[in-house]
């Protein structure tokens, strides 16, 4: 049998991505996938209860919906149907009052407008400046670094003060981000909620940036759900790769990248399989897995085994998913229709969340992203019922409690059900009577997604912190912002490199790239 062009190491969204690419070039790929199913941190189930369908990891996809590179793969044409909650995001508040998202541009303003008077306008003006910006910035966010064509388009588009302007306002952190653009809290909350949904804090650079972002995609995009389940996604990812002569092969977990005079030939299985690979290697898996496990430290040079130890993982995830006997009673009524809820009280609180994380100290009243799936896709679970999750941060590293129950991170069945009561608590407030409708629930702490899922190291989800230090040319490490590695033919192709975490596809897409050039360039070269 002839060897397959690639071999793509891990069947995630960015593994599976990159291997259409590359089937759309006419190479034969292969895909291989420890876990018993494909899909990575995009997978769905009925674990909880067998009427109700629960995502096990990520949910809602503005950054699917929005890349230029889930789009042009044409997942529809192989099932993918998106839908939506009848508002993106609701940010309820103790008093009953709530900040809300909505795809409709004037009912977002009109929401923030009762905070404060011209706030409503001053979205709109933030509205405006993002449409102005907004072809280029996620052109730049999806490529390769440096984004030379959109890089070129912001600067001859709008010039180069302009282009300083928009440089500040992405670097700024969140709080000072709502502080310089709202008045009341509304706003404020929108924005360092979303920055929250990576691991920057309120007083962390780019948070303002990341959370604007998030907000206006979600403005124009919403946050959209697959029909039935996150799985949606992945099977469409596969259906089209099946199309083009592309493989899967589930249960075969990669214990090494096989290297030959500098270049990766293949690679090995824990069954003792071999993969051999004519033209290249792609490794959908985080950088320090594939540097520290499937590359043998004598094909690395010095600099990078040093860097590799100075990687920082994002924050740990704590997550429980409920089946809910009906829709959660939230005092403010605009939450009921959402499909994202913040629960936290304000930006203070979200200051205080962070600092205890920053400080190894477990949360005593976490900040808690809560995704209410029925409302957004009435198939996830029976009519008058909601099957609903909410995650929240931990330390990578636990070194005390600040509550009062002495959490050591050791997440045993004691701890979880402690920290998932603190969960349920700060959701009980703003909805009095939640608890009661609980049916059954499933509570996974960062030892158990790690364990569904071996790319979520630690229970961290953007295989590496958002924070600047290890964005664009410091992804994964200084110098990187590519997917090229010092081994030939190898590519990262995981969220550990540029652009990061979310679903989009472009460390996969960069990845595919980066390969299909090099064998454009050798053959260059030969002729």
């Amino acid at each position: 049998m002839t060897a397959p062009d690639a071999v793509v190491v891990g069947a995630g969204p960015n593994g599976l991505v990159a291997a259409n690419i590359l089937a759309d070039a006419g190479w034969h790929v292969v895909v291989l996938e420890a876990r018993e199913a494909p899909g990575g941190a995009v997978r769905s189930d009925r674990g909880v209860h067998p009427d109700y369908v629960h995502d096990l990891f990520s949910a809602f996809y503005p950054l699917a919906a929005a890349s230029p590179v889930v789009r042009s793969l044409g997942l529809d044409r192989h099932g993918l149907r998106w839908r939506h909650a009848p508002y993106v995001v609701a940010h309820p508040l103790p008093d009953g009052r709530g900040a809300l998202l909505s795809r409709d541009l004037d009912r977002t303003a009109a929401s923030l407008e009762a905070f404060a008077p011209g706030d409503g306008a001053a979205w709109e003006s933030l509205h405006h400046w993002w449409s102005e910006y907004r072809d280029d910035l996620v052109g730049a966010l999806f490529t390769p670094f440096p984004p030379v064509r959109n890089g070129l388009g912001l600067v001859t588009g709008h010039g180069p003060r302009d282009v300083l302007r928009l440089l500040r306002t992405m670097l700024l952190p969140a709080r000072r981000f709502g502080e310089e653009h709202f008045a009341g809290e509304g706003g404020r909350l929108l924005v360092t909620g979303n920055a929250l949904h990576a691991d920057l804090g309120p007083e962390s650079a780019l948070g303002g940036g990341f959370g604007w972002l998030m907000c206006m995609l979600g403005q124009d995009e919403g946050f959209p759900v697959p029909a039935g389940g996150a799985a949606g996604l992945t099977d469409a990812l596969v259906s089209r790769l099946y199309a083009r002569g592309g493989e899967v092969r589930c249960g075969r977990t990669v214990t090494e990248v096989s290297v030959r005079e500098g270049r990766a030939v293949g690679v090995r299985t824990g069954d003792g399989g071999w993969f051999p690979a004519r033209r290249a290697v792609l490794a959908d898996v985080p950088a320090p897995v594939l540097y520290g496990r499937l590359v043998d430290r004598r094909h690395l040079p010095a600099p990078v085994r040093a860097d590799l130890r100075r990687f920082q993982w994002d924050f740990a995830t704590f997550k429980v998913d409920w089946a809910l006997s009906r829709p959660i009673p939230w005092s403010f009524a605009g939450a009921r229709e959402a499909g994202t809820v913040h629960v936290v009280d304000g930006v203070d609180e979200l200051t205080r969340f962070a600092a205890q994380l920053a400080t190894g100290r477990v949360p005593d009243v976490p900040f808690t992203i809560l995704g209410q799936m029925t409302t957004a896709d009435p198939d996830r679970s029976p009519a008058g019922t909601e099957s609903a999750w909410g995650y929240t941060h931990v330390p990578q590293s636990v070194r005390a409690d600040a509550g009062e129950d002495g959490l050591a991170g050791r997440w045993d069945e004691r701890e979880k059900e402690v920290f998932a009561a603190r969960v349920e608590a700060g959701v009980e407030r703003l909805a009095p009577g939640f608890r009661d409708a609980i049916v059954a629930r499933r509570v996974l702490a960062p030892p158990d997604l790690e364990l569904l899922n071996p790319a979520l190291v630690g229970g961290a989800v953007n295989q590496g912190t958002t924070a600047l230090h290890q964005q664009l040319v410091l992804r994964p490490f200084p110098g990187s912002g590519r997917p090229r590695t010092p081994v030939r033919g190898l590519y990262l192709a995981s969220a550990s490199a540029h652009p990061g975490g979310g679903v989009h596809g472009a460390p996969g897409a960069n990845a595919a790239r980066a390969a299909l050039g090099s064998l454009r360039s050798l053959r260059t070269r030969h002729h």
